[in-house]
């Protein structure tokens, strides 16, 4: 049985419920602004990067990946951006709107300052209008292979290999992340060099905190993480924390991983 609302959460509610059927009203027949980047190098007129603006009819729940679709299949079908499930899953639609790194199918226009700018991810080669190549980024997770690694399997081959639930609950949150890139866009340190990124420095800490890896593939992601392109070049800036659409700890993740690294590394004998 559901408890019973006080009449100061009932009163709290009503305000809710009137605020949002105000704003609803208030939206009804409204349009929202939108400046999207333009680039292409292989159009003569559109090797100069502009921005081009978008006037669409908002409707409540809108999305920005709403708007950019809206636009495209009303204005202008050149107009060229990534996305695919639309629900927070594939990570192919990262922008950078309103200056920050989000997801175009999460982000809700209501509560966006106007015009809302549309923009590619910093720190990555623009191919077309706000798609970036990604492989760079696809290298780096690459590069700390991202994939279970075990020495020792359950003897029936159709037991499944135990964990505990606190271990579990340890990896957790790494375990959420989906390749979207809005967190080593928004890492200084991951533009000017080979640094890894918290992306990727993220995937490791999944397998090495696995209660189930292979001690010695343990081993090797740790001296991977110790190298002069691993979490030593991480300043701490938290911007990476800050703009992950999933609320992965990636700056905590970071830590622990340093932490482990001085630990193998002190000997007292």
């Amino acid at each position: 049985m559901w408890a019973k609302r006080s009449p100061q959460q009932e009163q709290t509610a009503k305000k809710t419920t009137q605020r949002s059927e105000e704003t609803i009203s208030d939206r009804s027949g409204e349009h929202v602004r939108l400046r999207v980047f333009r680039y292409d190098p292989d159009v003569e007129d559109k090797r100069e990067p502009r921005f081009d603006e978008f006037v669409v009819p908002f409707e409540q729940g809108m999305t920005v990946l709403d708007a950019l679709i809206y636009a495209r299949d009303t204005f202008d079908p050149s107009l060229t951006f990534r996305h695919s499930c639309r629900q927070a899953i594939c990570g192919s639609d990262a922008f950078f709107i309103n200056g920050r790194q989000r997801l175009g199918c999460r982000t809700q226009i209501e509560g966006l300052t106007e015009p809302i700018q549309v923009e590619p991810l910093p720190h990555q080669e623009v191919l077309k209008d706000l798609v970036v190549d990604m492989e760079h980024f696809y290298d780096q997770m690459k590069a700390v292979d991202p994939y279970f690694q075990t020495e020792q399997k359950p003897d029936d081959a159709l037991e499944e290999q135990r964990q505990r639930p606190e271990n579990r609950e340890k990896i957790k949150m790494s375990t959420r992340c989906i390749w979207c890139g809005a967190c080593t866009s928004s890492c200084n340190i991951a533009s000017g060099g080979n640094y890894l990124g918290p992306a990727a420095i993220n995937k490791s800490y999944r397998f090495l905190m696995d209660e189930r890896e292979g001690e010695d593939r343990k081993q090797q992601r740790l001296e991977t993480m110790e190298e002069e392109v691993g979490v030593w070049r991480c300043q701490t800036q938290f911007s990476c924390t800050e703009v992950c659409p999933k609320d992965i700890p990636l700056t905590q993740h970071i830590q622990e991983l340093k932490r482990e690294a001085v630990k193998t590394s002190l000997k007292f004998w």
